[in-house]
């Protein structure tokens, strides 16, 4: 199974996720292009038991960032 980590800029913040994603898109949006600083930003979408995520973030518009450096991170919601 692939596993695959990141974290924020600090590294305060880490995540990882198991297998493969269950969707990969490009978006496009104002919000997206201003986080990016191009046009577009791409992302991917797994399930939420293949995530897992250790130190506190702040949360802002369903956005998870870290409080310290301000790395944006992930996008984390119910569905």
């Amino acid at each position: 199974m692939t596993i695959r980590q990141g974290s924020c800029g600090c590294g305060k913040i880490r995540y990882q996720v198991e297998g493969e994603p269950k969707r990969i898109g490009l978006c496009h949006c104002t919000d997206c292009r201003q986080e990016s600083g191009a046009a577009f930003t791409y992302y991917a979408i797994w399930r939420k038991d293949a995530f897992q995520t250790t130190g506190e973030t702040a949360v802002h518009h369903g956005r998870h960032f870290c409080p310290t450096c301000g790395s944006r991170v992930f996008a984390y919601d119910e569905d």
